[in-house]
C-alpha cells in the first residue's frame, strides 16, 4: 500500500512540474501583451504591474481549469479584465448593475441588445501615430470600465468581435453597442482637447 501511495504522489509531482512548466513558458510569451492590455486599462505603470500579476496568479491557481482549446491570451484577458472591472467597481463603489444597451416590448419586458454597425476608424487608429497618444489616454480613462475595455481590446490588442464576446462574457450585440459608444465618447474628448485634427478631416 505505501508503495502504491509513494508511486501516486510522485505521479501527481511530475504532473504538477510539467504543468508548472507549460505555465512559465506562457508567461514569458504572453506578459508583456497582458502588461500592455492592464496598462491600457488601468492608465498607470503600477496598478497595470499589478493587476499583470493578480492576472497571472488567478491563472495559475486555476490552470488545471484551463481549456486549451481556448487561445490562452484570450482566457488570461477574461480574468484580468473581470479582477480590473470588479477592482475599479470597489474603488468607486459602483453599482453591479448592466449598463448595456436594451429596449423593452410593449409589455415591458426585455428584448434583444440592439446591434450596433461599427462606426468606423477609431481615435485609436490615428493616436497611436501621432502626438495624440496623451488626449486618447486620457479619453480612455474616463470612459466607463465596461466601455474602455471593449474599445482597448478591439483597438489595442487587435481582437474581433466574437473573441472580445468571449472574453468579456457577452454578446457580440453588446461588444458592437460597447465599442461604438466608446468611440464615439473617445472622438468627443480628442475633439474638445484637439479641434484642429478635425478640421483637417484626418477624424470625422
Amino acid at each position: 500500500m505505501e508503495a502504491v501511495m509513494t508511486h501516486t504522489a510522485i505521479a501527481q509531482s511530475m504532473e504538477q512540474e510539467l504543468l508548472d512548466r507549460e505555465f512559465d513558458a506562457l508567461v514569458m510569451r504572453y506578459y508583456q501583451q497582458v502588461y500592455n492590455l492592464a496598462y491600457r486599462l488601468t492608465g498607470n505603470a503600477a496598478d497595470a504591474e499589478d493587476l499583470t500579476q493578480e492576472a497571472f496568479l488567478r491563472a495559475y491557481r486555476f490552470f488545471d481549469r484551463y481549456d486549451p482549446t481556448m487561445p490562452f491570451m484570450n482566457w488570461i484577458s477574461r480574468i484580468l479584465t473581470n479582477l480590473y472591472i470588479d477592482e475599479y467597481r470597489r474603488r468607486k463603489r459602483l453599482p453591479t448593475l448592466s449598463i448595456e444597451e436594451r429596449f423593452e416590448n410593449e409589455e415591458g419586458e426585455e428584448g434583444e441588445q440592439l446591434d450596433i454597425p461599427d462606426p468606423g476608424p477609431s481615435p485609436l487608429d490615428i493616436a497611436e501615430s501621432n502626438q495624440y497618444k496623451e488626449a486618447v489616454q486620457e479619453g480612455l480613462m474616463s470612459l466607463a470600465p465596461e466601455f474602455r475595455t471593449a474599445v482597448v481590446l478591439a483597438d489595442v490588442m487587435g481582437h474581433s468581435y466574437e473573441e472580445i464576446a468571449e472574453i468579456m462574457n457577452t454578446s457580440i450585440g453588446t461588444v458592437r453597442s460597447r465599442i461604438h459608444r466608446g468611440r464615439k465618447q473617445l472622438r468627443d474628448i480628442i475633439q474638445r482637447k484637439y479641434p484642429e485634427l478635425f478640421e483637417r478631416g484626418d477624424l470625422k
